[in-house]
């Protein structure tokens, strides 16, 4: 299997970030990570069709939001949260601010 692609700390995009977390499913995602602990991607959204989080997955890693890691057959994810406060200081803070799907107020 080919190696999973995640982008140097400098090499991080403003806009391939703002993007990824411009989607409310990515959104509830990086707020399931919030608390910093590595997560089995099943466990992340479980209701969601795999191939629906599959894409997901791959937007949020691909622009830097967040490290996922293979062992065996299971993606471990986490929120690169030092890169990304590093590189812009108080988005991921907005970006929690604002309510995940689940948590809006109707």
């Amino acid at each position: 299997m080919a190696d999973l692609y995640h982008p140097d700390a400098a090499a991080i995009r403003l806009v391939d970030v703002l993007a990824a977390l411009g989607h409310p499913v990515r959104l509830e995602i990086i707020h399931a990570l919030a608390g910093g602990e590595e997560r089995f991607c099943g466990e992340i959204l479980p209701a969601a069709p795999k191939s629906s989080l599959t894409h997901h997955w791959r937007a949020l890693r691909e622009a830097g939001v967040i490290n996922q890691r293979r062992v065996g057959r299971k993606f471990y994810l986490t929120l690169r949260r030092a890169d990304l406060d590093t590189r812009f200081p108080g988005l991921l803070d907005l970006a929690f601010a604002e309510p995940a799907r689940g948590d809006a107020p109707e």
